[in-house]
């Protein structure tokens, strides 16, 4: 059976990159910057110069940057440890999907030095930031108000604090006056 005959899921590996990256008009060294490896890696998979990768981070986000399971690829292997949801980030993919913002889209509107970076939040490898700018900066590139993104900063900084020992409870009026101080920093 032709190469060409087969359906992109039953393609090697190597050959489901080299289309996406065709198809989608991403230069080499812009995917190798998304998935973190170098240049002369991104060629080498695609060569079959060397095994495509059986690494989990690798394939993960290779698969993140092209909008497909890791599964898709015959040599990913499924985590045993179990996968947590982060609601933050599925409301961030749902936006984007709503946008209509493919995945490499997206990392286009961010800096190269933070687009992997951006995958790895994206795959639920990180959490959303803690740093209000940058999450700003993600949630302007969705189109999404300061008020629709607060709360999930929020949850993610007393996550952080009991994290690290406080007891929200215990210290409920003083978490109160500061994230009223927040709400009304970000609202001016």
């Amino acid at each position: 059976m032709s190469t060409k005959s087969k359906s992109i899921v039953n393609l090697k590996s190597s050959e489901k990159v080299a289309n996406f990256l065709e198809s989608n008009h991403l230069h080499k060294k812009d995917f190798a910057e998304m998935i973190g490896v170098t240049l002369s890696y991104v060629y080498n998979l695609i060569d079959n110069a060397i095994p495509f990768s059986t690494r989990s981070l690798t394939l993960e986000r290779i698969a993140t940057v092209m909008d497909v399971l890791p599964e898709e690829f015959v040599e990913y292997k499924i985590p045993q440890e179990p996968i947590l949801i982060d609601e933050a980030i599925e409301f961030l993919k749902d936006k984007q999907h709503e946008k209509g913002i493919t995945t490499v889209q997206f990392l286009k509107s961010f800096p190269r030095k933070k687009r992997v970076e951006i995958v790895d939040i994206l795959r639920g490898a990180r959490p959303i930031p803690l740093d209000w700018k940058e999450l700003s900066l993600i949630a302007q590139v969705l189109d999404i108000s300061k008020e629709e993104i607060y709360p999930f900063w929020e949850n993610r900084v007393k996550q952080l604090f009991q994290s690290s020992g406080m007891n929200l409870q215990a210290n409920g009026p003083l978490v109160t006056a500061m994230f009223e101080c927040a709400r009304d920093y970000i609202e001016s």
